[in-house]
């Protein structure tokens, strides 16, 4: 059997993609572990409901009953949400073991990615990647998403990599795996809640055409993902410097506590939704939502690109 003998894709989405349709892959880990029911549940109908305005079909993305879920929806989204942090968080290491078990699990980008690209969906909106930890020197703790951007062909529409994050070293590498980094509107690499991050991008466009036409070219080469990142609207950033300080005394009590691996970055989020007295999750939701119009509106130009006759050229 091949990896398909385990991917389930719905309905909707299901018939999107045999009909060439734009579709825009969303994770889960941002339901299950990144925000409390029930906002959790209520973020994920808003942006399905801001990629169908732009244009494109959602599709989220799960693992659930010993299935690769593609186009999570209904009462499974509810379960999810609800679930929360019961839930797994399901890294590439993570996945066949889950799949063994039948536990439900929320994906990472990085597995996001990998079924996305298994169900033929080539644009994944989320909210911020992973990269390498502070203090990653000792620790040696750096994010698969980084090397999943590097081998598998899905562009990833982002706020930039999360502000808990060294961004410096995220970049590095990223370079080192070949991907590339497009700002979207911006020369700066943006850090989640905050619009900037001091770290330049490779290049800038500002044109979603111009995206669609790189993306289309890098599939054609067969050369990886594209990481393009969108900074937060400027009405719902926070102060880099106020952000920062918040970080730092989140860190100190993760450290405090012994919180160590992939239990670092929930704890963080929840930390620091603490520390900003809630701004930060409502940073996180309009980011969100930012990234996934975006996305939408890329799927949208390269499926006009991709399609046959005169429309490939518009």
């Amino acid at each position: 059997m091949g990896a398909k003998a385990y991917l389930s894709v719905f309905g909707e989405v299901k018939a999107a993609l045999a009909a060439g349709k734009p579709v825009v892959a969303l994770e889960s880990t941002i339901i299950t572990h990144g925000m409390p029911y029930p906002q959790n549940l209520e973020m994920a109908h808003q942006v399905e409901d801001a990629v169908r305005a732009e244009g494109a079909v959602p599709a989220t993305i799960a693992i659930m009953e010993g299935r690769l879920c593609v186009g999570v929806s209904g009462d499974d989204l509810e379960r999810l949400a609800r679930e929360g942090h019961q839930a797994a968080k399901a890294s590439r290491r993570d996945v066949a073991a889950l799949l063994a078990s039948g536990a439900m699990a929320g994906t990472t980008v990085a597995t996001t990615m990998q079924i996305a690209a298994l169900a033929g969906i080539h644009l994944f909106a989320t909210g911020g990647i992973g990269g390498v930890h502070r203090g990653a020197a000792e620790s040696f703790d750096i994010s698969a998403d980084l090397e999943e951007l590097g081998r598998t062909p899905v562009t990833v529409v982002c706020a930039g990599a999360k502000s808990i994050l060294d961004i410096a070293k995220t970049l590095e590498v990223l370079e080192t795996n070949g991907v590339p980094v497009i700002g979207y509107g911006t020369d700066e690499f943006p850090a989640f809640w905050a619009r900037q991050s001091g770290h330049r991008t490779d290049r800038r466009l500002d044109d979603v055409a111009e995206i669609a036409r790189l993306l289309a070219i890098q599939a054609d080469l067969g050369l990886g993902g594209v990481l393009v990142a969108n900074p937060i609207p400027e009405a719902d950033a926070l102060a880099p410097e106020s952000i920062e300080a918040r970080i730092a005394e989140a860190l100190a009590d993760a450290e405090a506590r012994g919180i160590g691996g992939k239990d670092v970055t929930p704890f963080l989020l929840q930390r620091i939704f603490e520390l900003t007295d809630g701004k930060s999750l409502t940073a996180n939701i309009a980011l969100v939502l930012n990234n996934a119009r975006l996305a939408a509106r890329i799927a949208v130009a390269l499926a006009a690109l991709r399609a046959p006759g005169p429309a490939r050229h518009a």
